[in-house]
């Protein structure tokens, strides 16, 4: 397991093998044994197979290639429609109405969709994580019918790899572990644990494509830039609002 983690890489191009009922019931069983809040499961996962659906999908993640062509794709959903029906049904009034509750769903359905992924990749499936679904959730829901109090959360594409991409970089260990407390970063720190990835030869290409200065000018000002952050914010809480997450306020 430790070297399935280990040589995780994200998976963009899938062969046109399908992924059998067995290997998918058995990813999906494997991901529901995640860890939950209180027992309580606030999540769902939607699967798409359907050849029309994605094509309905695609838009909602940028035309991102591998909506369309992996043969299937996962939306994990914060769902408390499920627990809140269940609370009606036996006298019990819920108060998941609320920012706390929206988060807990979330890291609910995160929490599941990494088990999904690893177990996936423990058959040789490939995945690739898509963040787009927060970005877009207002389309997503109506496309899969989400009922109000259901949000997605993350997307993720499932198939048998195509290619075997180069593993992208990761900061050292030392970079974003913290013993006992937290040590805040020195100048001195920072440029060492950051030098490694601004000396990759694809780093340098991103910043001489964007014409600027350095890779993290490419973070700030073209990857993800503060308007689109503040635009794309507006949308979500005006969808939590709509789902029904926000009554607090």
């Amino acid at each position: 397991m430790i070297d399935v983690l280990n040589n995780h890489r994200s998976v963009r191009k899938y062969t046109d093998r399908p992924i059998s009922e067995d290997d998918l019931r058995s990813v999906l069983e494997a991901g529901c044994r995640a860890s939950t809040t209180g027992n309580m499961q606030v999540y769902s996962i939607v699967v798409t197979q359907n050849t029309a659906v994605k094509e309905q999908l695609s838009p909602m993640h940028f035309n991102q290639p591998m909506i369309k062509n992996a043969p299937v794709v996962l939306t994990f959903c914060a769902d408390y429609n499920r627990f809140n029906k269940w609370c009606a049904l036996n006298n019990a009034q819920p108060g998941y109405d609320n920012f706390l509750s929206f988060m807990t769903g979330a890291i609910d359905a995160l929490l599941v969709a990494q088990n999904v992924c690893v177990a996936a990749e423990s058959k040789g499936m490939g995945i690739c994580y898509l963040g787009t679904s927060l970005y877009m959730a207002k389309g997503i829901i109506d496309i899969l019918n989400l009922p109000k109090g259901v949000v997605p959360i993350t997307t993720v594409t499932l198939g048998w790899p195509d290619e075997s991409p180069e593993q992208v970089d990761r900061l050292p260990l030392d970079a974003v572990v913290h013993y006992d407390t937290y040590k805040d970063y020195s100048d001195e720190a920072i440029r060492t644990f950051y030098l490694e990835k601004e000396q990759r030869d694809d780093s340098k290409k991103f910043v001489a494509e964007n014409e600027k200065q350095s890779l993290a000018q490419v973070f700030t000002d073209v990857r993800y830039k503060k308007a689109d952050n503040l635009h794309f914010s507006k949308l979500l809480l005006d969808v939590l609002k709509e789902q029904g997450f926000m009554n607090h306020e």
